[in-house]
């Protein structure tokens, strides 16, 4: 009668070591989420860089025949840099000047890391009168 007592429950090492378990997974699972909490913000910080790259862009889609150089930060932090210049002459058929070569460059800091977005289209270039 005394035997069937003691097998009914839990030895303290038993108990050590499913806490030990216990720690160690709490553990992995709060590292995946960090992780992917961390890579969550960096996607909405990529996201933002390309949208203000692409609206710079729109703002700049007309600029002088002699090309443009402009720069600024963002209040959150996100330096932009926008230079146009007069494309290579093809043909002789276009003006020069009617046709710009702009790039756009957008960066920031995610972390202790440096990231950088870089755009490149054509915009008109406005006629010397």
């Amino acid at each position: 009668m005394r035997h069937a007592k003691r097998g009914a429950g839990f030895s303290l090492l038993e108990m050590l070591v499913a806490m030990a378990i216990l720690g160690l997974s709490l553990g992995a699972l709060y590292q995946a989420t960090s992780g992917a909490t961390r890579n969550v913000r960096s996607a909405e910080k990529y996201a933002y860089g390309v949208e203000l790259a692409r609206s710079l862009i729109a703002e700049h889609a007309v600029v002088g025949a002699d090309g443009y150089a402009g720069q600024g930060e963002t209040e959150g932090g996100f330096l932009w840099r926008v230079e146009a210049r007069p494309a290579a002459e093809g043909n002789g058929s276009l003006a020069a000047g009617a046709v710009q070569d702009i790039a756009v460059t957008v960066s920031w800091t995610d972390g202790s890391k440096a990231r950088q977005v870089v755009l490149n289209s054509v915009v008109a270039g406005e006629r010397r009168e």
